[in-house]
């Protein structure tokens, strides 16, 4: 885990699973796939097998050893939701975050049928949980649009969507029961262009719904010269977050202890 993490919209990084395959064009230029691959076959590194999926069950107990409360992006490097991650492993990861409500998790995904199916199914006690955020990517109007709707009808507390790369204008967004909404350009080499006027489309949407609006970057190859102000301005607003004392540490250590098996043993 990562404590330090450079994504705007978070504080930490949490990941029990490594490794992703494309689904969408918002994956063609991944940023975690890149960063991987520059460690495949790097004896000992986290990112010997590169971008290839792996379970890391190891690292499933971290966030009740982490005593600070911090906002953690789940999966920072894969997506929980990938169909080779079993509904067992995943029922694992998100009994971890039900006990270590001190943190407040951003669970984004691109597998939205299945994130619907769970939460109202092997996750529904966790749906509810103000401290447990559920996201979907967004990328244009084919891939996105459905993935909000699949958002929409899971019986979730908190959902936002992640709106990056925005490759296209994805029109009017149906922003009911959406909590969140974060945009941003792709970056690095081979970057694809984003229009302004995209991105004011949905600040102006979001406004109009009273949904907080989180502008992450325009992009770009160097996106430390574009900067993330829209029209003068940075663009910040998030869901309020719901605090909660930390566990003491012998509650934490009884919490770690008692993990399934499944969660401390062989991934697979």
């Amino acid at each position: 885990m990562s404590d330090h993490s450079k994504i705007e919209w978070t504080d930490a990084t949490w990941n029990p699973v490594r490794g992703c395959t494309k689904i969408s064009p918002g994956c063609a230029h991944c940023y975690a796939e890149t960063f991987a691959e520059r460690f495949r076959g790097v004896p000992g590194h986290p990112y010997e097998q590169g971008f290839d999926l792996r379970l890391v069950p190891e690292k499933i107990g971290e966030p009740l050893r982490w005593a600070t409360p911090k906002m953690i992006f789940v999966n920072s490097m894969s997506d929980l939701f990938h169909a080779d991650v079993s509904d067992e492993y995943i029922a694992a990861c998100v009994g971890v975050m039900e006990t270590a409500n001190w943190h407040t998790y951003q669970v984004l995904t691109k597998r939205s049928d299945r994130l619907r199916d769970l939460l109202k199914t092997k996750l529904r006690g966790a749906a509810g949980l103000a401290h447990i955020w559920w996201g979907v990517s967004v990328e244009n109007r084919k891939h996105g649009l459905v993935r909000i709707e699949h958002l929409r009808a899971a019986p979730a507390a908190v959902r936002f969507l992640s709106i990056e790369p925005l490759l296209e204008d994805v029109g009017k967004l149906n922003l009911r029961g959406i909590h969140w909404v974060i945009v941003g350009g792709e970056s690095g080499a081979g970057a694809r262009p984003m229009q302004s006027d995209w991105v004011i489309n949905i600040r102006d949407q979001c406004r109009s719904a009273r949904v907080p609006f989180f502008f992450k970057q325009w992009g770009g190859v160097r996106k430390c010269e574009t900067g993330r102000e829209l029209d003068g301005l940075t663009h910040d607003a998030m869901p309020a977050l719901a605090h909660r004392m930390v566990a003491p540490l012998a509650a934490r250590q009884h919490a770690i202890a008692s993990l399934p098996i499944l969660a401390l043993g062989a991934a697979q």
